[in-house]
């Protein structure tokens, strides 16, 4: 059982003992002090080896797999490509010139039990610098020798992102990069959150969550505990290396739970025969899931092939560039003879179909498809191999015809449909006796509740419409139909009924334009460039009317419209009569004004670019269907629909704004301003009576939330965080307080400062939090339930905490490395709370506070926030706090030296302490200090020679002898070659140089040390 707040260590003497008692792991130490620990043990693997291969092929297979983990010539994610294949196909040897070749299997994975699994703790790895980049992973997970499984564990209050960052930290090259190499799962956890999993490089926000269907009553109450039996138990463990992992296009992957338990449902189907369909919601990864079971069904079924057909261009791009990043290649058919041929020939295994291209539609069109396979199929033909059907998106093609016609041509071909909405309640039954039973379903409010998805936050925006003087229209128009008959004006009066709506529309467009203006510049992820939008059209026409529009804005270049309208000249001609612009006519001039003489293909594929690597650059997408599927950009945060939408067009447009992307993007917005869920008129509280009527309400439950209520609960959630986070503060709860508390209680503690960084990084990024749910609210504080006091007290408590941050950040040091997140935090403070310190981060600009005293001296003190400035001690430990900072950070440069200014800073802060100098003495001598920590050569004494960091870092630590410093600087200047770094025989060109003039080995490795870290060599 876990106790509250227990040590690491007692948290990892528990999880070593459910490893080798629960899970049957071998114990093989503590290896603190085991030299030359490796991720290859060529001692267990060879003893694993013996006696099923000979000596000489185990030999050879050995160093292959050491030679492949060891190529420092190669970037990480290539090397551990290649590992991996020798891991799971095995190493091709022979045992001599000659000699036939056999394939050393390194693991049986078909017999879990066979192979010997391990772990080891407090595993010491060396790393480029043996000195200061040594690192200690909690446990290591070994099988047959060979690490494949590393775990960081923290305490139950220390956050496991910590243990995330941990393991991020020690693949940099500068640590333990190369003990990574053979590496498949890293993973951390603590006792309240439980384990986090991810593969090689994985980023912090897309590490994975275990969630078993159902939890067996005989199992510990531990979280971790849980996640780790069952994520590591032996064949479990084997099978997520085998059959999840993927490496696509640069990124290498492991599955979530849901499209582990998907596949393994897919495949008792595919043992029995049975269709059926995998639902699993939009950003789920449904495209990975067909990678995963297409591979599965290749290596597990005999003969077996696999045709995917889809019914949207981006749908198919993305499947194929999907396969072809796992270096998978699909070869989409062009039409019905081309598919008919390829099912008639024993290859390609793998097909791509793509519906709406048959018979030259430009939407998906199901009767032209089967018409033109029908009219394809040859005399003698006899479709090869055991095949298997994936249709994707199966809700909009699951038609009998389509079913029946492929049936047809693929009497024995089993059929799984793929969908990421639900299905329609008329449908439903048609899909399932087309398909089969559901074989998974993953919904909305499971892949939120996983963190796979952001929430939705829906807000229904109303813009009245009214004709100003139908008086004076009805006169417009009686003069304009002058002689014409009755018959003629009947006609043209039906046509005005439709015309009035389009004329009346435009300054309803307008104000949409000046709404999402206003959000551009009120919207934090908007105004920071960090995110964008889309707008959702009714039409091509509105949507060229809406960028005719934009172009009048500061939007003007950072907008485009991407619809299926490519101009043409035939578009317009006879068009023109003088009287003005048509709707055709209009349409034509806006696109090809917009395209400036591209091709529209070229230029939508530019301007999808921009909007997913520089959302910053392309702020909005105006579109009408294309992009609403099929189309991930996880910039998007902002969907404004201005179109009639209902079921799966609206549940898939909604979902392009759900995808992560990074702490600042907390869930999408969904802007609704045709009140397609009728919200306007009462609360959204059920779906199914408004756009989604036609779902079972179970099968969209949670999709949307009503964006005041929950950015309610949202700011209240952050504030019980931040307010328990700060509960342990002493009385009075001041600035010095809050200083001791997330800084150090006494400056001179070297340790302080690093200890309760977690507890500042997490203060950041909860007040970064506070300012934005504090922002998502701010304007409709009434309408919330706040009175004028409430809300008051309210804006005091987030000015508190936003100040508390902006001290703690001064007085730690931590300001500078946070500046990224300072524009959009910046604009929020502006915008929504105005405290009076929340300018003072500005004076900084770019500067440390080190480098501010340096340049300005004691005038810096005037930059402090007003509650530091004004007490002494404060304005003390925040200098001594940044100074100490700058001495840790900077000690590897030139440790003699830095080692001198600490000891000064010490001696410094006892004389304050014991009040023997006065507080001005004590500015003047802290300022020369400072100047001497930021400017070394400013610090010491150094001879004219002496004359750059390098130099003064040798002269330093060779005992300030002059002529030597010179030498040896001369020496390595010469032999030093390109690229140097990380190339074991440049430095060992390097290490020579340094020998010929000095003979002490540990001498000579502390001067290499530091000549690696000097940029100048």
């Amino acid at each position: 059982m876990s106790i509250i707040g227990q040590i690491e260590r007692a948290t990892q003497k528990r999880v070593v003992k459910l490893f080798t008692q629960t899970l049957g792991y071998d114990y093989l130490g503590n290896w603190y002090e085991r030299p030359n620990n490796r991720n290859i043990e060529e001692s267990f693997l060879r003893a694993w080896l013996a006696g099923q291969y000979d000596d000489a092929l185990i030999t050879r297979a050995i160093a292959e797999l050491q030679r492949v983990a060891g190529d420092s010539s190669r970037i990480a994610y290539d090397v551990n490509r290649s590992v991996y294949e020798l891991l799971r196909y095995g190493v091709r040897v022979s045992a001599g010139a000659g000699e036939n070749y056999h394939t050393i299997r390194l693991i049986d994975w078909a017999n879990p039990e066979a192979n010997h699994f391990a772990i080891a703790e407090e595993v010491t790895v060396s790393g480029a610098d043996a000195k200061s980049s040594t690192k200690r992973p909690d446990i290591v997970l070994y099988v047959n020798g060979i690490a494949l499984g590393v775990l960081e564990l923290k305490r139950s209050t220390v956050s496991v992102s910590e243990g995330i960052r941990q393991n991020l930290d020690n693949q940099k090259s500068m640590f333990i990069r190369p003990f990574f190499s053979t590496m498949q799962l890293v993973m951390a956890g603590n006792d309240t959150e439980g384990l986090r999993y991810g593969t090689t490089e994985t980023r912090e926000k897309y590490y994975l969550q275990w969630k078993e269907p159902e939890e067996a009553a005989s199992l510990p109450s531990s979280p971790l505990d849980r996640d780790l039996i069952h994520v590591c138990r032996k064949d479990r463990f084997l099978e997520l290396l085998h059959d999840f992992i993927v490496f696509d296009a640069g990124t290498k992957k492991v599955c979530r739970h849901n499209q582990y338990f998907g596949i393994h449902a897919a495949q008792e189907h595919v043992r029995t025969r049975k269709g059926g369909i995998i639902w699993h919601t939009q950003g789920s990864g449904k495209s990975l899931t067909m990678v995963w079971l297409a591979k599965w069904i290749r290596e597990n079924v005999p003969n077996s092939r696999v045709l995917i057909i889809t019914d949207r261009t981006e749908l198919d791009e993305q499947i194929e560039k999907v396969f072809k990043g796992v270096d998978e290649d699909i070869h989409r058919t062009k039409s019905g003879a081309d598919l008919i041929a390829r099912l008639n020939d024993t290859g390609p295994w793998l097909l791509g179909s793509l519906v709406h291209k048959f018979g030259g539609k430009d939407e998906d069109n199901v009767e032209s498809f089967v018409a033109d396979i029908q009219k394809s199929i040859m005399a003698g033909f006899s479709p090869k191999g055991d095949i298997y059907v994936f249709v994707d998106e199966c809700h909009r093609t699951q038609s009998g015809q389509l079913h029946e016609a492929m049936k047809a041509i693929l009497p024995h071909a089993m059929f799984i449909g793929f969908t990421g909405t639900p299905l329609l309640k008329e449908d439903k039954k048609t899909s399932l006796e087309v398909f089969g039973p559901y074989i998974h379903t993953y919904r909305f409010d499971e892949a939120v509740e996983d963190g796979v998805v952001l929430d939705l936050r829906y807000e229904a925006r109303d813009i009245d419409q009214e004709i100003t003087s139908p008086k004076k229209i009805d006169q417009w128009f009686e003069a304009k139909t002058k002689g014409l008959s009755d018959l003629a004006k009947a006609q043209l009066k039906q046509r005005w009924g439709t015309m009035k709506a389009v004329l009346s529309s435009q300054s309803r467009l307008e104000k949409i334009v000046a709404d999402i203006l206003m959000d551009m510049e009120l919207k934090d992820r908007l105004a920071s460039g960090r995110g964008n939008a889309m707008l959702v059209s009714g039409s091509i026409y509105e949507a060229c009317k809406f960028y005719e529009l934009f172009e009048k804005t500061p939007l003007k270049d950072k907008c485009a419209i991407i619809t299926s309208y490519k101009p043409s000249p035939s578009d317009v001609k006879g068009e023109g009569d003088g009287e003005g612009l048509t709707e055709r006519l209009r349409k034509y001039e806006t696109y090809n004004r917009m395209l400036g003489g591209k091709e529209p293909e070229a230029f939508e594929k530019e301007v999808k670019k921009r909007f997913i690597e520089s959302p910053g650059q392309m702020k909005l997408l105006i579109v009408v269907d294309k992009l609403l599927t099929g189309f991930d950009a996880p910039s998007a945060t902002y969907l404004y629909i201005d179109k009639k939408m209902q079921d799966h067009g609206l549940f898939q447009a909604i979902c392009r704004v759900n995808r992560l992307d990074g702490d600042d993007k907390e869930y999408g917005h969904v802007i609704d301003y045709k009140d397609l869920f009728r919200s306007i008129e009462g609360a959204i509280t059920d779906y199914t009576s408004g756009a989604f009527e036609g779902y079972d309400p179970k099968d969209v439950e949670g999709l949307l939330e009503n964006r005041l209520k929950k950015a309610q609960q949202r700011l209240d959630e952050v504030l019980e965080a931040l307010r328990a986070l700060c509960e342990p503060v002493a009385p009075p709860r001041d600035t010095p307080a809050f200083l001791h508390y997330f800084c150090a209680a006494d400056t001179s503690d070297k340790d302080a400062l690093k200890e309760n960084e977690p507890k500042r990084l997490t203060l950041y990024k909860l007040t970064a939090s506070l300012i934005r749910a504090y922002a998502e609210i701010a304007n409709d504080l009434e309408e919330a339930g706040y009175d004028t006091s409430a809300a008051a007290a309210l804006k005091a408590e987030v000015e508190h905490f936003e100040k508390v941050r902006s001290e703690v950040k001064l007085a730690s040091g931590d300001y500078v490395d946070l500046k990224m997140f300072e524009p959009a935090m910046r604009h929020l403070i502006d915008t929504y709370i105005r405290a009076d310190e929340s300018e003072v981060v500005s004076a900084f600009d770019d500067m440390s506070l080190v480098e501010l005293i340096v340049q300005r001296g004691e005038d810096a003190i005037d930059a402090l926030p007003e509650r530091i400035k004004r007490d002494k001690s404060a304005v003390a430990e925040t200098i001594e706090n940044n100074v100490r900072k700058l001495i840790i950070d900077e000690n590897p440069l030139n440790p003699k030296y830095y080692e001198q200014m600490s000891d000064l800073l010490d001696a410094l802060v006892e004389q304050r302490k014991a009040e023997a100098i006065d507080y001005a003495e004590y500015l003047a001598k802290i300022v020369e200090l400072a100047k001497k920590v930021r400017a070394p050569e400013t610090g010491g004494n150094y001879p004219a020679s002496v004359n750059s960091p390098g130099k003064r870092a040798l002269f330093d630590n060779l005992g300030q002898d002059e002529p030597l410093t010179v030498a040896v600087d001369d020496d390595i200047q010469r032999t030093k070659k390109a690229d140097w770094r990380g190339n074991i025989f440049k430095e060992r060109d390097v290490k020579r140089a340094i020998t010929r003039h000095i003979d002490d080995p540990a001498l000579a490795e502390l001067i290499f040390d530091l000549v690696v870290k000097q940029n100048e060599y």
